[in-house]
């Protein structure tokens, strides 16, 4: 008993390291989902990164430097991730929200492990064990729950909700990011590398941008919401909660780092019902539950 509340105790004060984080990036979609008719998906995305790298730069620019030889040796990797994990993730993300909810939006990724797990077997000839084979069956089958709004009736019609399939490819760039992570050498420092994923980002998703105000579609709205909303999702998700992740990295460890950002489900199911009035159905808890339930067995 005694060093069970010594334990208590010394984890009480790491709790805003490991529930901030997930609470942030949960408000990234709600904010993308209430800013959405204000701002265009591509202004958002770009907006979003040019204000995170002008925050972040003083604090890494030095970095950069020391390591940009590093950057020229793998210039090809950084470039691939910089696209499919920060550029096109984001974008497809704030674009499906045009046309889904925050609820299907956030439970859709918590399916991003399982689609690590699938990519790895079918491109990197990773070997899995029948219970995570069985765990990715169960996890996609939530997701197709959550697709299909608990309706057999659209499968056989073949009628998918345009902005859940956008999002679920968002999901899969980010899979694909982060196995492609693992072969930059650890050697680079990640904070130097994510400010040149962000310059990298930017740059491609300027022509985007351009595009999208040339086009005449939607074109941004300027009030006090979506100036707030803009610094939200450059500020709040790009940054503090990065860092934030990081220092419980090096506190507590990535194992429990990790299992925190589970909360954000959690939080994206408040966040959505509370302040942009979605309801929640029992589709969305069947979904939720399939995936939870083949993440166990994945992680076995």
């Amino acid at each position: 008993m005694p060093s069970s509340f010594s334990n208590i105790k010394r984890v009480l004060p790491l709790l805003p390291f490991l529930i901030l984080p997930p609470l942030f990036w949960a408000g990234n979609f709600a904010v993308g989902r209430a800013v959405r008719a204000d701002i265009p998906p591509y202004t958002l995305s770009f907006g979003r990164w040019v204000i995170a790298l002008i925050v972040l730069l003083p604090f890494i620019l030095k970095t950069m430097q020391q390591d940009w030889v590093q950057y020229c040796q793998y210039w090809r990797r950084i470039i691939i991730v910089s696209v499919l994990g920060v550029a096109a993730f984001n974008s497809l993300v704030y674009k499906g929200l045009h046309s889904t909810t925050t609820t299907n939006a956030i439970l859709l990724n918590s399916c991003i492990p399982v689609l690590i797990m699938l990519i790895g077997v079918l491109f990197y000839r990773q070997k899995i064990k029948l219970s995570q084979a069985i765990g990715l069956v169960i996890s996609l089958s939530g997701v197709l729950v959550i697709v299909l709004q608990g309706q057999w009736a659209n499968f056989i019609a073949l009628s998918f909700n345009t902005g859940d399939i956008i999002v679920f490819t968002a999901m899969i760039c980010w899979a694909i990011y982060t196995l492609l992570m693992k072969d930059i050498p650890t050697s680079i420092d990640r904070k130097g590398l994510m400010g040149v994923q962000i310059m990298i980002a930017v740059l491609s998703l300027f022509p985007l941008f351009l595009w999208e105000q040339l086009q005449g579609e939607q074109t941004m709205v300027w009030r006090s919401s979506t100036l707030l909303g803009l610094a939200y999702v450059g500020i709040f998700p790009s940054v503090i909660a990065y860092i934030l992740y990081s220092m419980a990295i090096q506190k507590v460890g990535p194992v429990i780092s990790g299992l925190s950002i589970h909360l954000m489900p959690v939080f994206g199911v408040l966040l959505s019902v509370s302040l942009l009035g979605e309801s929640l159905h029992l589709y969305h808890l069947c979904g939720i539950g399939l995936i939870a339930l083949g993440l166990v067995l994945s992680q076995k």
